[in-house]
């Protein structure tokens, strides 16, 4: 899991990444921390996602979604048209 919390780190810098230790059903608390320490984000993560590169890679899409949420550069509303407008595309392409 120690590679896993760096390849996260990399991936979401400047965030800091920490796992909990699994639970009974081997699911995880992901947590991010800001520079100072303060939690912006918590996720539970099943441990296929961080040991399935495919789903690993969408994971860590989700989560740089979900941050600029919470920095406030993306409205939820966005994404819902851009989803809107992806399977639109797809059904006339």
């Amino acid at each position: 899991m120690e590679r896993i919390c760096r390849l996260l780190n990399n991936a979401l810098t400047p965030y800091q990444a920490r796992l909990s230790e699994a639970d009974a059903a081997a699911n995880r608390s992901l947590t991010l921390f800001d520079n100072q320490g303060r939690t912006v984000l918590q996720r539970s993560v099943t441990a296929a996602q961080l040991q399935d590169q495919r789903l690993l890679v969408d994971l860590v899409d989700g989560l740089h979604r979900d941050l600029q949420i919470a920095e406030g550069r993306l409205q939820p509303c966005v994404i819902a048209a851009l989803q809107h407008q992806r399977q639109a595309q797809g059904t006339f392409a």
